[in-house]
Parts: C-alpha cells; sequence; structure tokens
C-alpha cells in the first residue's frame, strides 16, 4: 500500500532522472543504519544452484544497480541473490536521452540505454567498499566502439577484473541497444566467445584458487532451431548456467500504446509469455546439463512461479519490482 503511494509519486517525474535519485538514496542509505527503513527480513529457501548457495531463488536482474552502489541495500530489500551491470571494460555514456519509457497500462518499460556505466575499475572498488557476504552476480559486456571481431577481448578483460569478486558472472550477448551485441548469440561466432572465456575461467580459477560459475545471459526474440543451436553450444563449451530472457524488440502487445513504438528493449508483462516459452524450449534442450534462471514479465509469485514450472531454477526480477515494490520479493518467497 506505501509503496504504491511512493510509486504514484515517482511516476510523475522523468524514468532516468527518479532512477538515479533512487540509486543515489540506496547508495547512502546502503552501508548506514537507515536501511532499517526499507530491510525486510524473510523466510529462508535455500537452493543450491551452479554449486552456490542461495537463501531464497529471487534475485535482482542487471541493470538496476549497474556500476554496484547499492549491493547492501538491495540485498536488505530480501532479495536472495544480487546482480550488478551490465559493465564495460571503459566507462561509456550511453545513447543519447530520452531512453528509458514507461508503458503504464502494460507494465512494462522500454529502454535504449546502451551500456552506460562508469567502467569496471569503478564498479570493482564499490565491490570492495560494500564487503558484501551474499552472492553476487557480475554481468559484463562490451564498449559500443569495439569491433564485434574483437568483442572476447572487452569480455576477457572484464571477466580478469571481475573474477575474485563475482559468485559468478553472466555474459550478456543479448541486450539490443549495442550494435552487433546479438550476432555473438550465432554459429561459430557464439562458439568462438565461449571457448575463450572457458579457457579464461580455467586459468583464473587457477590463479585464485576459486572456481567462479560462468552464465550466459540471452534474447527473448529466438526461434526454437536457434534456441536448440544455443543449448547445443552452451553445453560443448561448459559453461555453468543460462539466463533467459533480456529485453524483446517485438512491439505485437504494446504498439497501439503511447511510447509504444519507441526503440529499444522492452521489458515486463509483455515479454512473460515469451520468456517462458524460451525457458520451457532451452529446458527440453538442456535436458537438466545445465540451470536456467528465469527472468521476464514476473509481475506476481504465480509469474515466478510459472518461470520455475517451465525449467528455471532461479528467478529474477527488474521491471515487476518497479511496478509492485518490495513486496513482490516478499510475496514469491513466502508463496514457495
Amino acid at each position: 500500500m506505501l509503496y504504491s503511494a511512493i510509486r504514484k509519486l515517482m511516476f510523475q517525474f522523468d524514468p532516468e532522472t527518479i532512477h538515479n535519485l533512487t540509486i543515489k538514496g540506496l547508495h547512502f542509505t546502503g552501508n548506514s543504519p537507515l536501511k532499517a527503513v526499507y530491510k525486510q527480513s524473510l523466510p529462508e529457501k535455500p537452493v543450491e544452484v551452479m554449486g552456490i548457495k542461495f537463501p531464497n531463488p529471487v534475485g535482482l536482474s542487471a541493470g538496476l544497480d549497474k556500476n554496484g552502489e547499492c549491493i547492501q541495500a538491495f540485498s536488505a530489500l530480501g532479495f536472495g541473490f544480487v546482480e550488478i551491470g551490465t559493465i564495460t571494460p571503459r566507462p561509456q555514456p550511453g545513447n543519447p536521452k530520452p531512453r528509458i519509457f514507461r508503458l503504464e497500462e502494460a507494465n512494462a518499460i522500454i529502454n535504449r540505454m546502451g551500456f552506460n556505466n562508469k567502467g569496471v575499475d569503478y564498479l570493482v572498488d564499490q565491490v570492495r567498499q560494500a564487503n558484501f557476504d551474499g552472492v553476487l552476480g557480475i554481468n559484463i559486456g562490451k564498449n559500443k566502439d569495439t569491433p564485434e571481431e574483437n568483442a572476447k577481448d572487452d569480455y576477457i578483460q572484464c571477466m580478469r577484473k571481475v573474477y575474485n569478486y563475482a559468485t559468478y558472472i553472466t555474459v550478456n550477448i543479448s541486450s539490443p541497444n549495442t550494435p552487433g551485441l546479438r550476432s555473438l548469440q550465432y554459429g561459430e561466432a557464439l562458439n568462438e566467445l565461449l571457448s575463450a572465456l572457458k579457457s579464461e575461467q580455467k586459468a583464473l580459477a587457477e590463479q585464485y584458487g576459486k572456481y567462479v560459475p560462468l552464465t550466459v545471459k540471452i534474447a527473448p526474440d529466438l526461434t526454437e532451431e536457434e534456441v536448440n543451436g544455443i543449448a547445443q553450444c552452451l553445453v560443448a563449451n561448459e559453461i555453468d548456467g543460462v539466463i533467459a530472457t533480456n529485453t524483446t524488440l517485438a512491439r505485437d502487445k504494446v504498439a497501439h500504446l503511447p511510447h509504444g513504438e519507441e526503440q529499444g528493449g522492452l521489458s515486463g508483462m509483455p515479454v512473460k509469455d515469451q520468456s517462458t516459452l524460451v525457458i520451457k524450449q532451452l529446458s527440453v534442450a538442456l535436458d537438466g546439463k545445465l540451470p536456467i534462471i528465469g527472468v521476464g514479465g514476473i509481475h506476481s509469485a504465480e509469474a515466478a512461479k510459472e518461470k520455475l514450472a517451465a525449467g528455471a531454477s532461479l528467478v529474477q526480477l527488474y521491471t515487476g519490482f518497479i511496478y509492485e515494490g518490495p513486496d513482490l520479493i516478499k510475496d514469491i518467497v513466502q508463496s514457495l
């Protein structure tokens, strides 16, 4: 009830302005007694995935805390794990503004942020300062001006810098807002990237004396044949997990709404069914060989259970969390 009033006020303002103010507020309070204002004590619903013990299976999706500035705050809200990023080797401003649009009638958001972030060195510094003892995913990407043929160099550079601080690392090859990025999801380009990253993971595991799992985040805009091809490549390269899915380019459910045809990735309820379908197809193709983290349109406990029933072992929230607030985390965890 309280959050609905807060949301009504926040939605009177520009989405990116409110996002930045919220991040600043959570950053300021996250390591202070003030986080007691929003801290939630939730029942333990532990699950082990990729050899990691998660206190509950509901996580924060990458994108909300790009620079790792609010790790303690998001954990206090009840998330069983927090994924930060997407981060790139060098800082970059992202795409021109405006670049976030609310579609309230559809409980959705369109964004074309373009991996705006302060760079991997800044993120690592924030992680050090947070001194977080929970499950932390770090999502890595490539700089916009890095040619596709050199993409693996950016991923390896990020991986080397975050490896010792991450519980798991996510390779983002599915954002629609970096030109050419999604082409890395297919065929030889995907195999070459994953093979290089797997080799680097083995070297880093030896260097640091610990194994940090590697996951890959894929798009919802895939045919079943493409999903099967990705699954085969993930298994062949011994990747540890897959996150399904990122935002969609489809507009069939929102084209009639204000801002419905803005460029960028669409998230929220309109992507729910396609995301769940990809999870089902992945589950069949993978046949239990690696776990799936489900994300896309989770706005209720029922929607989360739908993802789990489709084959996901964990779920992540982003747009649903913005629309429903912290009660959504509690509702899902209590319902499991």
